[in-house]
């Protein structure tokens, strides 16, 4: 289907609109090059990602988020069955269809937020790590670039690498947020490679050789920040302008994390609002 087929209820686009403009990310931006039916499509997505994750990460039981993650699975089913209920669920109805979004990689987001939803995660292995960052980033990549234009040979490549790349450097960032929360996504092979063995993260974060540890996972998101940048070269460039936008702001992130030797602090590095300005600009968008 083309993106003019199926018709935008205006209600939904500013519904889901005003939850990507509240959530005060990035994304927003790279989503404003979009024409506004591919626009509506992303922050749609983003609305859904935003539900399941701030079910995650505000205080509360458990057990109760765990219910509330499963009933989205079943709104999924409902969703996918051309029956939904949910607000958000309604919003996404349209985009489901118009670029033939996997199921898959919505669940793959909750499952992301299932593992957030513990009352505590601490010395991940590095395949878990690298499954946490699928789930929650690099499926959100495989839905957009669908929504970006016609899937090419490296589009999904690009979009897994992107995935790693932006989380990593989340993860990079928020050591000490992490940390404080009760989480610390640092792969266990690494820390034990660098004499940690501890699991608190607070003992974690304040032992002297974490600095090596994220030092040493920095080298491996820029390797993703490149094997990203290899395959966006065989894209489109039209198409991947969002894309390209937005890692342009978590490359920045990643620098400045860089330039302070990769020690965790709180508050974390942000992107200033100079750069942001600058990219805004950039690509057109002021």
């Amino acid at each position: 289907m083309t993106p003019s087929v199926l018709a935008i209820d205006p209600a939904q686009y500013d519904m889901v609109a005003e939850i990507v403009r509240a959530s005060g990310s990035s994304f927003y931006w790279g989503m404003r090059l979009l024409d506004r039916p591919r626009r509506y499509a992303m922050y749609a997505i983003y609305a859904f990602c935003r539900v399941v994750d701030d079910i995650a990460d505000e205080p509360g039981d458990p057990e109760v988020k765990r219910a509330q993650l499963a009933e989205w699975r079943v709104e999924l089913d409902r969703l996918y069955a051309g029956a939904p209920t949910h607000a958000v669920a309604k919003a996404l109805h349209g985009p489901v269809l118009q670029y033939n979004l996997p199921k898959e990689d919505f669940l793959a987001v909750i499952a992301g937020c299932e593992s957030d939803a513990q009352p505590e995660v601490t010395r991940l292995s590095m395949a878990e790590l690298e499954l946490y960052c699928d789930r929650v980033a690099c499926a959100v990549g495989r839905l957009s670039i669908r929504v970006f234009g016609p899937l090419r040979p490296k589009s999904i490549e690009t979009a897994n690498a992107t995935g790693m790349a932006l989380q990593l450097t989340n993860i990079l960032r928020d050591v000490a947020v992490d940390a404080k929360i009760g989480r610390l996504y640092l792969p266990d092979e690494l820390l034990s490679k660098h004499g940690i063995a501890s699991r608190d993260p607070m003992e974690v974060l304040a032992h002297p050789n974490l600095v090596a540890v994220c030092r040493e996972l920095g080298e491996t998101a820029r390797g993703y920040f490149l094997a990203s940048d290899a395959g966006q070269a065989e894209c489109s460039r039209a198409d991947m302008r969002p894309a390209t936008l937005m890692k342009e702001m978590y490359r920045e992130i990643f620098t400045r994390v860089e330039a302070e030797g990769f020690v965790p602090r709180d508050p974390p590095v942000k992107v200033s609002k100079a750069f942001k300005l600058w990219c805004i600009l950039r690509h057109g968008l002021l």
